[in-house]
This record gives structure tokens, C-alpha cells and sequence, in this order.
């Protein structure tokens, strides 16, 4: 039976929304999934056709979001369905709702020097998002973020004070699985534009998280 994916894309145009939305949904095309990639937060409404997915994937950066619109998504999730995501499409949307924080397990607040050089060490290799892989380098953003302390963390990265002294040494969830009631919900901080997923182990983790957390 063909499964059913949702992203739905906008907001800040500096994340790519679209082009890395259609980066993972090639890839889950190739999995036999029927993809969607919709341009409005209304489609959250639709309670019916969110209850027919599998996957959803928010590609969402800043914005606002409104309650009902927030109800549906985060009903959605606790009925069953999985969400996963990357970056600031999914970690840095709606800066003003804790509940949709909450299900995501972490926000962005900074990322000290911008474009630069970091390395991201894979710290659970008996997971399937992360099994078989090695730790990679990534030249973008070094996301620091407020984190849940209930995730389920795969991957860090280990800030050297370079741009803010004050934070030398600290270790940061990178990639992380949680549950919101029954769905699977998955997030990696990497992706701040469609091309940093030429990064092979940066790809391959999303696209396995992504069909992790499907129904």
C-alpha cells in the first residue's frame, strides 16, 4: 500500500523551503511514497486528510502560526502520525508557540560565526537512522539550541568558543528522535540550505529519519 507524505513548505526564503523540500521528496518517491508539497499552513486544517498521512514533514521558517492551525498539526502527530525535519524548517518555525516547540523537542537561538567549519560526531550508532555511519564535517551553520532533555539523541557537535568564549566545550544534539502521544517525531539540525545536503551522511540521515518516523 503506497504511503502518503506532506510537507509543507514557506516562510523565511533564506532556508531553501522548497528546494529542500524536493531534495527528500525524490527520495521518498524512490521509497514509494506519494508526495505533497503544500504552500499553506491551512492545509493543518484539514483534519481528514492529515489523519490519511503517514509522514509530514514542516519545511516552515519563522512565521506564525495560528492555534487551530497548530491544533491540527500537533493532533495529527499524537494520533499517530510521524514528523520529521531539519534545520530551521522545522526547529526555528513559530517562535511563539511552545506547544509546537514542545512537540519538536528543541529551538534555535544562535549560530556563533555563521558559515563555518564544524565536525558532527555520531554518538548512537545502534540506531537505523544512524547505524553504519561515521562521524563527517559540515561547512554552514553550527545550530546552538534550547534542547529537551527527553530526546533521544544520535548525533552531537561540540562548539570550540572560537566565535562565543563562553560556550568552549559545549556538547549539542544534533540529531534527535522523540514521541509526541503516538507518533514518531524526528529532527536534524543540519540543512540550512538545500545544498548542504550534498554532504552524503547529512542526507542519509534525513532521509532515514524521515522514514523512521512514518506511520
Amino acid at each position: 500500500m503506497t504511503k502518503k507524505a506532506l510537507f509543507v513548505a514557506g516562510g523565511w526564503d533564506g532556508h531553501t523551503p522548497f528546494e529542500s523540500a524536493n531534495v527528500f521528496a525524490s527520495l521518498l518517491r524512490e521509497a514509494d511514497y506519494e508526495v505533497e508539497i503544500s504552500d499553506t499552513l491551512d492545509v493543518y486544517l484539514d483534519a481528514e486528510k492529515l489523519r490519511g498521512l503517514d509522514l509530514i514533514i514542516p519545511t516552515w521558517t519563522m512565521g506564525k502560526i495560528t492555534g487551530e492551525q497548530a491544533k491540527g498539526l500537533l493532533n495529527a502527530v499524537s494520533e499517530g502520525v510521524g514528523v520529521g525535519g531539519w534545520h530551521g524548517t522545522m526547529g526555528d518555525s513559530f517562535r511563539e508557540n511552545t506547544d509546537y516547540q514542545f512537540m519538536v523537542g528543541g529551538q534555535w537561538v544562535a549560530h556563533p560565526g555563521n558559515i563555518i567549519d564544524y565536525k558532527v560526531n555520531i554518538t548512537n550508532h545502534g540506531h537505523p537512522i544512524t547505524h553504519g555511519l561515521s562521524d563527517f564535517h559540515m561547512h554552514s551553520e553550527q545550530y546552538y539550541m534550547h534542547v529537551d532533555p527527553s530526546n533521544q539523541v544520535l548525533a552531537t557537535t561540540t562548539f570550540t568558543g572560537d566565535y562565543v568564549g563562553w560556550i568552549a566545550g559545549t556538547v549539542m544534539p544534533v540529531v534527535w528522535t522523540r514521541s509526541w502521544g503516538m507518533g514518531r517525531v524526528f529532527y536534524c539540525s543540519l540543512g540550512h540550505v538545500a545544498k548542504d545536503f550534498d554532504v552524503p551522511e547529512a542526507r542519509e540521515i534525513v532521509r532515514r529519519g524521515l522514514l523512521w518516523a512514518s506511520k
